[in-house]
């Protein structure tokens, strides 16, 4: 193919670019740095109180590109070599127990020169491209209960390796991933769910006799009662509880229409915990209301809409598979991170997509969505 066909090519795939997605993606980013100013600048580091602000938008500028690759590259060329993003993936989790930096009690971290990358959240993408090729080989849907084993051992051993950091919280958005791509592979339905029961039955036997009879865990203990305080954090108010009883104290103060950005007292005079991160959505709700958090939730539930539209409209069983992953691994941190801030989920520490300082989720999410992009570009097989 010449090169003047291939640039007519690659031009008439950027016109199949979802628009919708990638605009409610873009507000979403917005959302977040104004958020994070809103949070972190009455929070000033080193006399600057816009130092998190500039390093958010730094990173949204980066994952932009990132997007933008991942958007060029056809998606298909993932498939081809899954086996070696697997291996990788594996041997990139065990060095970070060797050379990991600790940071909140979590050996999550390896240093790259002046970066610090955390390789959980670049193995979330890595576990949709390669349990997508696996799932993908297969030309009848999942019946019988031994079909269930190969899928759940290969999203197992990763989950492992990020538990023994420890990191519960990134290791269950593995288990959501696995369940969303196993009823998108036609998997049956039931027996999915009661896979899911059972998982949630023994982490909650797990917690217990950890906590009652010192049963032995991979999470240390202020860890196991931090994940259990949302079902009765006046036990511990001012320890365990301490977090959850602001975070509702900050929602409930905003009411319909919130108390103003910029205004929340609970976020202004620093008694909501990690605001910039894991409660976000707490600022949100503060200083936007009720009426802001369904703003928010509405362009969640815009990205989702239009990620299972590529998802149906797929040109093949893997770009299905994958962009089943992405909205699960999505859906699956905002579920958490909304229900950890209204004391409805245990509090894991997942970070909310698009809106929660970081940058490294976020070049991820960034990342998902240019897959997405890659395999709504390329729907049809051949373009003219």
């Amino acid at each position: 193919m010449s090169s003047r066909s291939e640039t007519r090519r690659e031009w008439r795939m950027l016109r199949n670019v979802d628009v919708v997605l990638l605009a409610a993606t873009l507000l979403l980013t917005i959302v977040g740095v104004v958020m994070v100013t809103s949070a972190t600048s009455h929070r000033p580091v080193g006399g600057d109180p816009y130092f998190y602000t500039t390093r958010q938008a730094t990173w949204a500028l980066i994952s932009l590109g990132v997007m933008v690759a991942f958007m060029m590259l056809d998606y298909i060329n993932f498939q081809r070599y899954a086996h070696f993003l697997y291996a990788g993936m594996l041997v990139i989790l065990a060095l970070v127990l060797i050379l990991g930096r600790t940071v909140q009690g979590a050996q999550s971290w390896l240093r790259l020169g002046i970066l610090d990358f955390q390789p959980s959240e670049a193995s979330k993408i890595l576990i949709i491209l390669c349990l997508g090729a696996l799932l993908g080989q297969r030309t009848a849907p999942i019946r019988r209960w031994l079909e269930f084993v190969l899928p759940g051992l290969y999203v197992a051993i990763p989950m492992l390796l990020i538990i023994r950091q420890p990191d519960l919280g990134t290791s269950l958005v593995f288990a959501g991933i696995l369940i969303g791509m196993l009823f998108i592979s036609g998997a049956c339905a039931k027996k999915l769910a009661l896979v899911a029961g059972v998982g949630i039955l023994v982490l909650s036997l797990g917690m217990y006799l950890h906590l009652v009879h010192d049963m032995p865990l991979p999470l240390r203990r202020h860890q196991v009662q931090r994940l259990t305080a949302f079902l009765d954090p006046q036990v511990d108010p001012l320890g365990t509880g301490y977090h959850l009883r602001q975070s509702l104290i900050a929602i409930g103060g905003g009411r319909g229409w919130g108390q103003g950005l910029f205004s929340g007292n609970q976020n202004r005079l620093k008694f909501l915990p990690e605001q910039h991160t894991d409660f976000i959505f707490a600022v949100v709700g503060e200083e936007l209301g009720l009426a802001g958090v369904a703003v928010l939730l509405s362009l969640y539930l815009l990205v989702f809409w239009r990620a299972i539209h590529i998802a149906v409209e797929a040109r093949d069983p893997y770009g299905s598979l994958l962009a089943a992953g992405i909205v699960s691994m999505m859906a699956f941190h905002v579920l958490v991170n909304a229900g950890m801030a209204l004391g409805v989920m245990p509090i894991t520490g997942l970070p909310l997509p698009f809106v929660s300082y970081g940058g490294n989720n976020l070049m991820v999410n960034f990342a998902a969505i240019g897959i997405l992009q890659s395999i709504r570009m390329r729907r049809q097989a051949i373009l003219f």
